[in-house]
């Protein structure tokens, strides 16, 4: 099961990141080591409803239909799918302290479990129950840090 709510999963996780050097190639995008921290940070943060993107129009008519192929379980998420403005990183940030930042949103989704989750409308999916923004977020970090070869 794909729950980054598990501290288990989330140590594996924390590893993983920790892993990514300036020396790690990326495999796929356009995005740094650096750069892909961030965006991860401001992933969890959609989560825990620090950041709160407004709807995108064209969530509301397609992503009550993506959201379930994008939640099942098992499967990756596409290499270079869209991204919500909000979360797109310029250049010029700085990959200890895009780490750092990342591991302690982290640390607090996890340690807030289902109650630090969004009540707010995911951008493109709409509303999101805390199990969908687990599994969302497990499977957006997984999916950057296999960019990076973590």
């Amino acid at each position: 099961m794909e729950d980054l709510f598990d501290p288990a999963t989330a140590e594996r996780f924390r590893l993983r990141i920790r892993s990514v050097t300036p020396a790690s190639q990326r495999q796929w995008g356009t995005m740094s080591a650096a750069q892909m921290m961030e965006h991860c940070a401001r992933g969890l943060e959609m989560a825990t409803g620090d950041l709160k993107p407004p709807r995108k129009l064209i969530g509301r008519l397609l992503g009550g239909v993506i959201k379930p192929l994008v939640l099942k379980q098992g499967e990756p998420m596409r290499r270079s799918s869209p991204t919500s403005p909000e979360l797109i990183v310029p250049d010029g940030v700085d990959l200890e302290s895009s780490r750092t930042r990342l591991l302690g949103v982290l640390d607090r989704f996890v340690a807030g479990g289902e109650q630090q989750c969004s009540q707010h409308p995911h951008a493109f999916f709409g509303a999101m129950k805390p199990g969908e923004w687990s599994t969302l977020m497990y499977k957006h970090l997984d999916h950057h840090l296999r960019q990076f070869g973590a």
